[in-house]
């Protein structure tokens, strides 16, 4: 995820004399936040590279799509921005929000884990004003939390996560009319898929995972990258940190079995590795979750 001041709805809501930033911060894995407060104002979001998920925290009833003026919203409704969407919206009066700004690769990954399905036959359905109290109730324990507070910034992660796999259950669809191209045969993207998640405590190579699929490391990392959205050294860490996560937050195993079990060489490669996803060590990550 790029810095904050690199998105373009975060940059659109910034730009605005009326708009105020309340809070916002990083939540590690593709994911930030950010709550904004607004009155009297137009906004426009032209194309953005990132999906956003809003929930309206108070007031918003004279808050409309300039497309659909009699569409009005209120608190606890909920907007979801697709990444290149474009959208134009008119605040009369005042509102507060919450902003969860979404990467496509942490929506690729959401379509593979939860869907079983490759990310570009999937797309983020646009909503706008969506009733979905599960949803409104997540995102107001999300702004609850202080995000300048370690800890607390590492459960508002783990909320984060459970909004956008939420989105990608309920709010995921087919791309109509789409003509598949490249990639790995469907019956391979399986096939893999459950080996690396039966193996990914050990030291696999990119040589080993294309034999599997019986093409050369290059064709192979390709026809990966088409079929997940991220190379295949990315999809592994990513898998070997969420089982880490698992385990940090089920039981008090030492760091470096933890490590060992998730693939990790040793637990300051772990460390390292996980610090730079979540912006925490895994110590204070099972800290954390054990409050």
């Amino acid at each position: 995820m790029p810095p904050l001041d690199h998105l373009q709805v975060f940059n659109a809501m910034h730009a605005s004399p009326n708009a105020r930033l309340e809070l916002s911060a990083h939540l590690g894995d593709g994911l930030a936040a950010a709550q904004w407060s607004n009155h009297d104002d137009a906004r426009d979001y032209q194309a953005p590279s990132h999906h956003t998920l809003s929930c309206y925290i108070a007031d918003g009833t004279g808050t409309f799509r300039r497309q659909r003026p009699s569409d009005k919203g209120s608190p606890d409704k909920l907007c979801i921005m697709p990444a290149g969407h474009e959208s134009n919206w008119v605040v009369n009066g005042s509102i507060r929000l919450a902003h969860l700004y979404i990467s496509e690769t942490q929506f690729a990954l959401g379509c593979t884990r939860l869907l079983d399905r490759e990310p570009r036959e999937m797309q983020l359905r646009e909503a706008t004003f969506l009733e979905d109290p599960q949803q409104a109730r997540r995102f107001r324990q999300l702004i609850a939390l202080d995000w300048s507070e370690p800890g607390e910034r590492l459960l508002a992660s783990s909320l984060a996560h459970a909004i956008i796999d939420h989105a990608v259950l309920n709010q995921a669809g087919l791309r109509q009319g789409l003509k598949l191209k490249g990639g790995l045969a469907p019956h391979l993207r399986r096939q893999l898929l459950d080996y690396l998640e039966a193996n990914l405590e050990q030291p696999l190579t990119l040589g080993e995972l294309a034999l599997r699929c019986n093409l050369s490391e290059y064709h192979f990392a390709r026809m990966f990258h088409t079929s997940f959205g991220l190379p295949p050294h990315q999809y592994l860490l990513a898998r070997r940190l969420h089982r880490a996560c698992q385990l940090l937050r089920q039981g008090a195993l030492p760091l470096g079995q933890v490590a060992l079990l998730c693939g990790f060489a040793s637990a300051s490669h772990f460390s390292n590795r996980f610090r730079q996803a979540l912006g925490a060590t895994p110590g204070a990550y099972r800290a954390a979750f054990a409050c």
